[in-house]
């Protein structure tokens, strides 16, 4: 811990040295400690199994400074799990990691360039998000090239990623191996239109002739949006097309929104959104599953995370239907969400293989509650629970009929502790 500290605060003391020579400079801290209790979150608890519950905790420091064309900005953090040590005498054995240190450059009042580790989140986060609520973040090192006049914007980016410093070429598999894309946003009255174009490599090395491949996934669509009055709607459509492990990839992913405003304190939302599949007795080498890729997953599908928070890759797909009930008074806020969810390809009766199960995989009820206790200290509560059918259970294993329930609280300290202009 005294290496952490010690990193930290000559970084910090680093930038306010700084402060003179820049026009904007702030810094802000962020404490935020989670506790969880986990009784089928992710997957049915099975029989032999009994609950866990911990507390994890995210730790940040933020750096901001500003001078003319220049901005930079640097987030250190530490994201740990309370009594997670390497033994009981010694320090965390996570230490301080970068989750963004980038800098920009502007060119004109139209365009710039930022470099470095960055957060690329566009729309409603579906593709490309932060994903703020795992502790560690989503980031990436990348180039993007921006370019702003009046209602319109558009970003062109891309990332080459790697291991260390090789001499030779290696094998790279922790994340994609490089990206190239470009999105475009307009505002023409009450309409927002995004339109996005992604292409990922992600790297292997062939069974047969041991040779590195690369093969591409191309992600693309549209996110559109319509606002007036009290009521608002969004409607987002995205294919993908290329190779995965060599098989042809096509898929795609339809989701629609619409939000109505019945006070300025109670709104609701009516939903559905398919995310296509592979029929589990479909033989052909195509890769029909739509994949999220970068999106804040956790926002959507549930709060329990059964579905592509790390898992329900390449599966049969889903069908999510669901409701909105949102609610405000002064510094709370309630909100409840049910989900009802199917299956977008077949599921086959283990028993008797030329039989197609049920579509309907089950109901997860989402409540949340938040209390603001000063402008700078927020306290956030949830309970979900799932009640799941057989076919569930076929595709999560675990026991249905257990009570597969998930609980947290977590509180956000977010104190800006300096800032200077001149």
């Amino acid at each position: 811990m005294k290496n952490i500290y010690r990193i930290v605060f000559s970084l910090f003391f680093l930038n306010m040295s700084m402060i003179s020579f820049a026009q904007e400079f702030d810094a802000s801290i962020q404490f935020r400690p989670r506790y969880e209790y986990r009784n089928g979150y992710k997957e049915l608890i099975p029989d032999n199994e009994l609950p866990t519950s911990f507390i994890s905790q995210r730790s940040r420091l933020n750096l901001n400074f500003k001078h003319e064309k220049l901005s930079a900005n640097i987030k250190l953090q530490n994201v740990r799990v309370w009594g997670d040590v390497k033994t009981t005498t010694t320090s965390d054995k996570n230490g301080v990691m970068l989750f963004e240190a980038w800098g920009q450059y502007d060119f004109n009042s139209n365009w710039s360039a930022r470099f470095g580790r960055q957060v690329i989140s566009y729309d409603n986060q579906r593709i490309l998000g932060e994903i703020d609520w795992a502790q560690q973040g989503q980031s990436h090192d990348a180039l993007v090239v921006s370019y702003k006049k009046n209602k319109m914007k558009l970003d062109i980016g891309t990332a080459l990623n790697a291991d260390a410093e090789n001499l030779y070429r290696d094998l790279y598999t922790t994340n994609y191996k490089n990206l190239q894309y470009a999105w475009f946003h307009t505002v023409v009255k009450d309409f927002q239109v995004s339109l996005l174009a992604l292409n990922t490599g992600f790297q292997y090395e062939d069974s047969v002739t041991n040779e590195l491949e690369t093969d591409y996934l191309q992600t693309f669509g549209t996110f559109l949006k319509y606002k007036k009055s009290k009521f608002n709607t969004d409607l987002s459509f995205y294919t993908q097309t290329g190779k995965s492990s060599s098989n042809t990839v096509f898929a795609y992913n339809v989701d629609l929104n619409m939000n109505y405003n019945f006070t300025a304190k109670f709104s609701t939302s009516l939903g559905y959104e398919i995310l296509s599949g592979k029929a589990q007795n479909d033989s052909s080498n195509k890769v029909k599953s739509f994949a999220p890729l970068f999106g804040t997953n956790h926002g959507f599908n549930g709060y329990m995370d059964y579905f592509y928070v790390g898992n329900h890759k390449n599966s049969v797909g889903l069908q999510d239907l669901y409701l909105k009930l949102n609610y405000t008074a002064k510094n709370w806020k309630f909100s409840l969400i049910p989900h009802v969810f199917m299956t977008a390809a077949d599921v086959i009766e283990p028993l008797n293989v030329t039989q197609t199960m049920d579509s309907y995989l089950g109901t997860e009820i989402d409540f949340t509650t938040s209390y603001q206790l000063h402008k700078n200290v927020g306290l956030t509560a949830g309970y979900s629970h799932m009640f799941a059918t057989k076919t569930m259970e076929v595709l999560k294993s675990g026991n249905r009929n257990n009570n597969n329930n998930w609980a947290w609280v977590m509180l956000s300290f977010n104190p800006q502790i300096l800032s200077f202009s001149k």
